[in-house]
């Protein structure tokens, strides 16, 4: 069972929160604080008191944009206590996803917070905590030609056909279509294995590109790089004679 703080300046969302977390059978205990200096100085506290104590805290779920000390700022000053709590940050805003994840959270979820999403992301702060005797929720396999995403609290479905490339951004990844781009929490590395056989090639460390998308491949001065849609990505060394291949197979 998890003890769990929730943090947000904004009294109706942190109500919400503490009330959704309460309602989860894998939360023992939640309580909300209104700004980071407060979560800061309950934090200190439980950790003086120990893993077993009264006020012990197990994991932070993490408002980011609030006034004074923001929730990065906070996060940032957990990881320099010896057995800090998790965190999970919640907020509006889908930009701060990568800072997040060098930060070690353990998942972002986007306002408004949806009862499922929620619980999904308790489930990842027990496995990380080892609760292995909590109850699972079940997770369903995914349609293989979508992928689902989040969308200020929303969850969206974009076809894999619709993807253009996919860019490297640490633990997570940018879906590129062209209408836009969307964040998703899976590694560039499983992007590749899963979506090979629908004709994604890696050109780049940090790209992953659909055969079908690319309008040119550009040769200078020794250096390669293709064209897909307006957009031109370099092509690395170890990938260029692999990438032109393939085109050369496809045409």
């Amino acid at each position: 069972m998890l003890r769990a703080l929730a943090v947000d300046d904004e009294r109706p969302s942190l109500e919400e929160l503490v009330y959704l977390l309460n309602a989860d059978p894998r939360i023992g205990s939640a309580e909300g604080a209104g700004d980071a200096t407060e979560a800061l100085r309950r934090i200190t506290r439980a950790l003086e008191s120990g893993p077993d104590g009264p006020e012990a805290i197990d994991v932070v779920f993490l408002d980011i944009n609030m006034p004074g000390l923001d929730g990065l700022d906070l996060a940032r000053l957990l990881t320099g206590f010896a057995q800090p709590p998790l965190v999970v940050f919640v907020t509006a805003h889908e930009d701060f996803a990568v800072q997040a994840f060098d930060l070690k959270a353990v998942d972002y979820v986007l306002k408004p917070v949806r009862k499922e999403r929620l619980a999904e992301a308790v489930r990842r702060a027990v496995e990380q905590r080892g609760t292995s005797s909590a109850p699972r929720i079940p997770v369903h396999e995914p349609d293989p030609d979508q992928i689902p995403v989040e969308l200020g609290g929303v969850t969206r479905f974009v076809a894999v056909d619709d993807i253009t490339h996919v860019e490297a951004q640490g633990d997570y990844a940018r879906l590129h279509t062209g209408k836009g781009s969307h964040l998703v929490r899976i590694p560039l590395s499983t992007l590749e294995e899963r979506w090979r056989s629908r004709g994604f090639v890696r050109i780049h460390r940090r790209h992953l590109v659909a055969l079908r998308h690319i309008g040119e491949l550009r040769l200078d001065a020794g250096t390669v790089s293709v064209l897909v849609g307006t957009e031109e990505l370099q092509v690395s060394r170890r990938h260029a004679r692999e990438l032109r291949d393939l085109l050369m197979r496809r045409s």
